[in-house]
């Protein structure tokens, strides 16, 4: 028999906040964490701002161990332990005490890469016949798994412990296979989300191919600008976001508080084909994405009440609002509200849909809409397929009983979830 699916804890790690609290905040206000990274220009990069987590180093004695921070420098574990942790215990679940590990607890986590900062540290060692001094925490740190490693270890996962990588689409595909493992009775509670490194050697392959933002390194809160006549690019970020996704019987059994439920969603890709490329989507393929997602969670077009757009602030977003409007066929003032996270964090590559996804949540638990800032001069291409009161510029206070949240990633793939408030 198949489960029915929620989200009974959520932890996050992001430019605008560590934790739930902090994100709320910035969130409802409409408050960016982008700042000028003096590490960009320093290396003479075109983009000279970035979105990234503040975290302050007595904030990790709190999660990890004196040895393991020894020689530690992989800012996307750092990133995912806290969120992972913080989410865990959200859910009011504590880290298994017994020697044999949680079997019905598993963890899905996802990353682009691991450790790139480590791998540097190495690759300078080696070159310089120290290979001996590579430290013992060389591998875990830069194998991809990493992330989902220390998190099963730290919480003695004994289910499925993985990590998964989709390019952006990558906290939006760890969710959804957290939900089909629990909505299978493969488990009863999973971790998911995802996470990113930090810094220059993550960002500079994006810089190199002018897709990020190098006009506004002067104004750097007003460098991200989705959706916007004058956007000139993304803005690189960093953090992650992390949920515990649960079988709704176990949630009940032991009276968890539930964000909502996960009613379904899809995962596709374009091929590369149809006018998709490695860096475009493939516009039907984006469209059947959607319209698939709404299939499997059983739900029309017209329920829909927000979306939790990808929007990165690029020529793409126009192309993503249009494909939007037709999979659900609505336009004008009929289409849902949307946002994008974006203009507040920057794009935060692999832990883009779950830090994103993680506000979707609170928005639809705590029925607000954020504001979209940086857009008051709303893209034509936009307003023409949309209406701007779509695009809320000033926090809304409204009932929201189902949103979307979507994203689309380098490769051509696509990935669509769909939100419910929950009731019984």
């Amino acid at each position: 028999m198949e489960r029915r699916v929620v989200i009974t804890g959520l932890g996050v790690a992001s430019p605008i906040g560590i934790g739930l609290e902090d994100f709320r905040t910035a969130l409802k206000e409409g408050r960016s964490g982008i700042r000028f990274d003096q590490n960009l220009a320093d290396l003479q990069f075109s983009c000279q701002v970035s979105g990234t987590p503040p975290i302050v180093p007595e904030k990790l004695t709190q999660y990890f161990t004196d040895l393991e921070l020894r020689n530690f420098s992989s800012t996307g574990i750092m990133y995912g332990v806290i969120a992972g942790l913080d989410a865990w215990k959200d859910a009011g679940l504590s880290p298994s005490q017994d020697e044999n590990p949680d079997w019905e607890s598993g963890t899905v986590f996802g990353t682009g890469t691991s450790g790139i900062e480590k791998f540097r540290e190495s690759i300078y060692k080696i070159d310089a016949l120290q290979t001996r001094k590579l430290g013992s925490t060389a591998v875990s740190q830069t194998m991809n798994s990493g992330i989902s490693a220390y998190l099963g270890g730290k919480l003695g996962l004994g289910n499925q412990v993985t990590t998964n990588s989709s390019a952006c689409t990558t906290g939006t595909e760890s969710l959804l296979m957290a939900f089909e493992r629990i909505k299978s009775g493969k488990a009863k509670r999973m971790l998911a989300g995802s996470t990113s490194d930090s810094g220059p050697y993550i960002w500079a392959g994006f810089d190199a191919i002018k897709v990020c933002n190098f006009k506004s390194n002067e104004e750097p809160e007003k460098a991200s600008r989705p959706m916007s006549a004058s956007a000139a690019g993304f803005v690189p970020g960093s953090g992650a976001g992390a949920f515990v996704v649960e079988d709704l019987e176990s949630a009940l059994a032991r009276k968890a508080k539930i964000y909502c439920e996960i009613l379904g969603g899809n995962l596709n890709s374009g091929g590369q084909r149809g006018g998709g490329s490695m860096t475009a989507p493939n516009s039907g393929a984006v469209q059947k994405c959607v319209k698939d997602a709404l299939s499997d969670a059983g739900i029309r077009a017209e329920d829909i009440d927000y979306i939790s757009g990808h929007l990165t602030a690029t020529s793409k977003d126009s192309t993503e609002i249009q494909n939007l409007a037709e999979a659900l066929n609505r336009y004008g003032k009929d289409f849902p509200y949307i946002n994008s996270l974006k203009a507040l964090t920057g794009h935060c590559l692999s832990a883009s849909g779950s830090i994103e996804a993680v506000a979707a949540v609170l928005q639809l638990a705590e029925n607000f809409v954020a504001p979209n800032i940086n857009c008051e001069d709303l893209n034509p291409e936009i307003t023409a397929v949309i209406d701007p009161e779509c695009i809320p510029q000033q926090l809304i206070t409204k009932e929201i009983n189902i949103a979307a949240k979507v994203s689309f990633g380098f490769g051509d793939v696509n990935g669509c979830i769909i939100f419910k408030k929950y009731s019984q």
